[in-house]
């Protein structure tokens, strides 16, 4: 099982095709990602990361269902962490 984030293309560089890269928003923290799997990806698309790779790009509703979903994960782990729930 992997896990992959999405994040918002801020920018982009390089012209070989596996060797560019760009700065990917990921809710306020900025990386640096290699986009050799994802040649289709530009500026202001929404890719899915994983460790370190953009390994397909995804609409913006798709993000925002996934950002959701991990809010209310930070959430319940508030929640367990106050004794709120058993």
């Amino acid at each position: 099982m992997c896990l992959a984030i999405p994040g918002l293309i801020l920018s982009l560089s390089g012209d070989d095709p596996l060797l560019r890269t760009a700065r990917v928003d990921f809710g306020g923290v900025v990386k640096e990602i290699n986009l050799a799997f994802t040649p289709e990806a530009g500026l202001g698309d929404y890719v899915l990361v994983h460790v370190g790779f953009a390994i397909t790009v995804i609409d913006a509703a798709e993000a925002e269902k996934v950002f959701a979903h991990l809010e209310r994960i930070g959430e319940i782990e508030a929640e367990l962490a106050a004794g709120r729930l058993p």
